[in-house]
């Protein structure tokens, strides 16, 4: 009666007799009747306690089911397996009642039940390599109607269903009950209402179809008939079943995280697995840096700046939305690092982690422009140049290697002539920092760069003062916390301490110390630099964007052809960097620039992350031992009666570098500044 029964169902059902699993060659589970331990995804916490994400293969924390609501497991066996307590592991009822509904009644079987229990459906999801549900032949079959019986001999109804929904697939890539309840509703399973463990029970037969955060409409309409059947079944009454369906179908934002921090995570899981801990199957609890409330900033800034460049005139590649190729379509990145601790806050690896999963911000490697400058400018002013030195913006041409020349010049397509470091750097006049360069040594510049934390070689070529030599972006932004921390660099930590699934720390880094490396007088002066390149210069659209309150100082960085566009920049508590370019290098657009594009987006993310956020208390004070002048701003002079209130400003020396006036009468220093001991 049994196999004619399987052969019957098999023919009615249109299952090919001879067709082959293709789950054979997939890495063993054991006896197809053991319910065995399934890998256990790693949470990610960001750094007030929320949820950020998980690493595995599979989302999945098991629970028990003793935890949970009885109506939960109920609302499971309603619609999947009415007669679960009653069969062997194979439904004789069901399967004749799938026969009659195929041959005598045309009907589809969608809520009646069909021939598969809860059981058979366990032993086909936990042993794929056995039982290949995909297989639809009178073979396969047989198999899994023995291996159910086998495993009810073995273990208890409780048990089979605890496995049951514990194993089973709710939709994008989340696996098990908890995993569940935690994304779409954002809750623990022990937690889930009437209405939620319904909805969640309409998930096994089409995790797509049936998604409550794309077809809610569905997903109500499954889990009323859900509610109708647990009535019908005694398991709730009618009156509880009619009140629940009155209830919308509700769920949480950004698959029940904080913060969308795709990649975040996927540097997160880099780092833990550096350190040899199998965070995709092992369940641990990885704790991080993350501010959600600035990264959740960010990626606004980053998704909403670069739809709008694609939005402007003269644009003329795809756009990320229409591109089917999603390297041809403009990226970016954004790294945020707190400058005392090297904890990250913030970083966005791309517009889409779903839609193209490669992490820019770890991972790529980029030229930086004219946002290395300021590492020419320190090492310019250790070799005993001051901010008000002199050096011509003029057309240069400097002979290479065979027989080639190199003759950088501005984005503008002018020269300012004589001007001062300050303006220079303010301004951005490419020949003045390539002749900085020569004068000190590109080896020296290097050097700087290097001790600051640049890891990637920079080649001694002129046009490496231009940032022609590529960086990480993450350790791009962690050497730019030298200019913050007056001359100490921090390496960045994205993770804080890791716990195993028993709740044991297997991991714990404490913040990063900062390593003093440039002069703190000399870091200094290049922060003030920078502070006016955003008051006044290249970085102005990032000024405007922040609150006058928000101290800020930055750097624009434009490559040749307009191929990568960076903002490095600061407050007295966030170091920050935005990077806009193509996977592909290629020109974004004729004309754009840092300025024009990153800044504007770095700005962005600081004021939305500056909102209804305290002012942040530390000042931009200068260090003891520095001379101070007020000079004229287009001359470099010593300011007198004569200079307008528009062009004076005071400058900042180490001693020794300040103007002829004060090192000839050191008693007038008082009149124009002082030295401090």
């Amino acid at each position: 009666m049994f196999a004619r029964t399987c052969i019957v169902l098999s023919i009615v059902l249109g299952a090919p007799l001879g067709a082959q699993t293709s789950a054979a060659a997939q890495k063993s589970t054991g006896s197809a009747w053991q319910i065995v331990p399934q890998p256990q995804s790693s949470l990610v916490y960001a750094r007030d306690g929320s949820l950020l994400g998980e690493i595995g293969r599979e989302s999945r924390t098991t629970v028990s089911i003793r935890t949970l609501p009885k109506y939960v497991g109920q609302a499971f066996v309603a619609v999947e397996d009415q007669r679960f307590y009653q069969h062997d592991g194979v439904d004789l009822i069901g399967v004749a009642g799938a026969i009659k509904g195929k041959i005598l009644e045309g009907i589809t079987g969608d809520h009646r039940g069909g021939a598969s229990t809860i059981t058979q459906q366990l032993v086909g999801n936990m042993h794929p390599d056995q039982i290949d549900r995909r297989d639809l032949s009178l073979a396969r079959k047989i198999r899994e109607q023995q291996a159910a019986r086998e495993m009810e001999r073995h273990y208890t109804k409780e048990q089979i269903l605890e496995a049951y929904i514990n194993q089973i697939n709710y939709g994008h890539g989340w696996y098990g009950i908890e995993s569940a309840a935690r994304h779409y509703f954002g809750k623990s399973a022990s937690r889930l209402s009437l209405a939620e463990a319904a909805t969640l029970a309409a998930l096994p037969k089409t995790p797509v179809g049936y998604d409550p955060t794309r077809f809610p409409d569905r997903a109500k309409a499954r889990r009323d008939l859900i509610l109708g059947l647990m009535a019908q079944q005694g398991f709730i009454s009618s009156q509880l079943a009619e009140r629940t369906k009155r209830e919308p179908v509700s769920t949480v934002k950004d698959g029940g995280t904080s913060a969308p921090a795709q990649y975040f995570v996927d540097a997160a899981r880099q780092t833990a697995e550096r350190l040899g801990l199998d965070v995709a199957t092992g369940g641990f609890r990885v704790y991080t840096t993350l501010d959600p409330v600035l990264q959740r900033a960010a990626v606004d800034a980053l998704v909403d700046g670069t739809a709008e460049v694609e939005q402007r005139k003269g644009y003329r590649h795809p756009t990320f939305a229409a591109a089917k190729d999603k390297r041809d379509a403009l990226e970016g990145a954004i790294v945020a690092i707190d400058p005392q601790t090297g904890d990250v806050r913030a970083l966005v690896g791309g517009r889409n982690y779903a839609l193209a999963p490669f992490n820019r911000a770890t991972l790529s490697m980029r030229q930086p422009g004219s946002s290395f400058k300021p590492f020419v400018y320190a090492k310019a002013l250790e070799d005993s140049l001051s901010a008000a030195t002199i050096v011509p913006d003029t057309a240069l041409a400097i002979r290479l290697d065979r027989g080639r020349v190199y003759s950088p010049d501005n984005s503008d397509g002018r020269f300012l002539g004589p001007i001062t470091m300050r303006e220079a750097l303010i301004h951005s006049r490419n020949p003045v920092a390539v002749q900085l360069a020569l004068r000190v040594g590109l080896d020296s510049v290097a050097a700087i760069a290097h001790r600051s934390g640049i890891e990637s070689p920079i080649a001694e070529v002129p046009a490496s003062a231009l940032g022609a030599s590529v960086v990480r972006p993450i350790d791009y932004v962690a050497a730019y916390t030298v200019w913050a921390n007056l001359g100490s660099t921090v390496e960045p930590r994205l993770v804080t301490r890791i716990e195993d699934a028993a709740g044991k720390v297997v991991l714990q880094r404490a913040p990063s110390v900062p390593q003093s490396v440039i002069d703190p007088r000399i870091a200094f002066i290049v922060r003030d630099m920078m502070r006016d390149a955003a008051e006044r210069g290249t970085g102005a659209p990032a000024r405007r964007a922040v609150p006058a309150n928000v101290p800020i100082a930055g750097k624009t960085g434009t490559t040749n052809d307009n191929v990568d566009v960076w903002f490095m920049g600061m407050t007295p508590d966030l170091v920050a960097g935005v990077w806009l370019g193509f996977d592909r290098p290629t020109t974004i657009a004729p004309g754009v620039a840092g300025g024009s594009l990153a800044a504007p987006i770095w700005g962005a993310m600081m004021a939305k992350y500056y909102t209804n956020r305290p002012v942040p208390s530390a000042a931009w004070t200068p260090p003891l031992g520095l001379v101070t002048a007020e000079l004229d701003r287009a001359t470099g002079l010593l300011a007198d009666a004569a200079t307008s209130a528009d062009r004076r400003y005071t400058e900042y020396f180490l001693p020794g570098t300040e103007p002829e006036p004060l090192r000839s009468v050191p008693w007038k220093l008082a009149v124009f500044g002082a030295m401090t001991p």
